[in-house]
């Protein structure tokens, strides 16, 4: 069962007896649970009817044993259990899934874990619960997850701000979210996210990050690189050497994915392959015009080179703001 999938049923009243979450991505985790939390009950059903255990406190008796109870004067108790990551010998609540009780919904935050799916308590979730394994989201997902967050709450985003914000956050989506309630909290529904909202509201500069950089060394424009990498320099904690790396690393392995398409004429198809939005594909036609094949892999050599160098190889200890110019310097001549 998928994330909005569960989230819809428990909108619309479908409650199961069992949601068992698990998984490194934290932000499903933690919506679904706090959507049960604030939603199965009211607040003045909750006194009698809603317990929080956790895992370093609790164990699989006390959770069977909250979770047999009735519940008082309303049709379900929830019984949350927190950190049962640290719960020793998890496979044990099998006994309880095969047989649950239905006035309860018992909820399971398996952060960070798998369990086995071979195993009692795995074949019994898939006959009786909710099993949802929280998988963290690619980077190069992240601008679509945005775009989709967005459109859910009734407001739009420009693919150029889509992506700001991925390459200063990352794929880390409890960031992500908090990051996206700054922009739109200010807007009228409807409207769309633009860049300048993005540097307004979270501090990223629309003239001077990493998209921006990647653009002008695809274009081979020397003076804007210059003017970036020069900021970059000045600014080392809002970007530091190692993500700048990555992110140009990950830009030139797209390059490369591009030159060995078969078929480059339809653009749906190209951005899918090499894994970016249509909207940007002109960009990358223009950056293979200017680097070929071993321009690029001479590209990648280089920012592994420096990432090595970054890190004490060669016994090197020179600033990241100077390593980040040279590299630059190297790449664009």
């Amino acid at each position: 069962m998928d994330f909005n999938a569960i989230l819809s049923d428990i909108e619309n009243k479908h409650y199961q007896p069992v949601y068992f979450l698990e998984g490194e991505e934290t932000y499903f985790i933690d919506r679904i649970s706090e959507e049960i939390t604030s939603n199965v009950l009211t607040e003045a059903e909750k006194g009698f009817n809603q317990t929080i255990l956790y895992g370093k406190d609790t164990d699989v008796d006390t959770i069977i044993t909250a979770a047999r109870r009735f519940p008082m004067m309303t049709s379900h108790q929830v019984v949350v259990v927190r950190e049962a990551q640290n719960i020793k010998n998890i496979e044990d609540l099998a006994s309880y899934i095969e047989h649950p009780q239905p006035s309860t919904l018992l909820v399971i935050n398996y952060k960070y874990k798998n369990i086995d799916k071979r195993k009692r308590l795995y074949k019994a979730l898939q006959k009786n619960g909710v099993y949802f394994e929280a998988k963290p989201i690619y980077e190069s997902k992240i601008p679509a997850w945005i775009t989709k967050y967005l459109r859910a709450k009734g407001y739009g985003i420009e693919p150029r701000a889509a992506q700001l914000i991925t390459d200063h956050v990352g794929n880390d989506l409890k960031r992500i979210v908090s990051e996206l309630e700054k922009v739109i909290i200010s807007l009228p529904p409807g409207m769309s996210v633009t860049p300048v909202e993005v540097e307004h509201n979270i501090g990223i500069s629309k003239d001077y990050n990493t998209f921006e950089l990647q653009k002008a060394i695809g274009k081979r424009d020397v003076l804007k690189a210059n003017r970036i990498v020069n900021y970059f320099a000045d600014n080392q904690k809002m970007h530091p050497f190692p993500v700048v790396i990555g992110i140009l690393h990950s830009y030139f392995r797209k390059i490369l994915a591009y030159h060995f398409l078969e078929n480059k004429t339809n653009r749906n198809a190209v951005a899918g392959a090499i894994g970016v939005n249509p909207y940007f594909i002109s960009d990358y036609v223009d950056a293979a015009r200017n680097y070929n094949i071993k321009r690029s892999v001479k590209a990648v050599s280089l920012l592994r080179e420096y990432d090595m160098r970054s890190k004490g190889a060669r016994g090197g200890s020179t600033d990241s703001g100077e390593l980040l110019r040279e590299l630059i310097y190297k790449i664009l001549h």
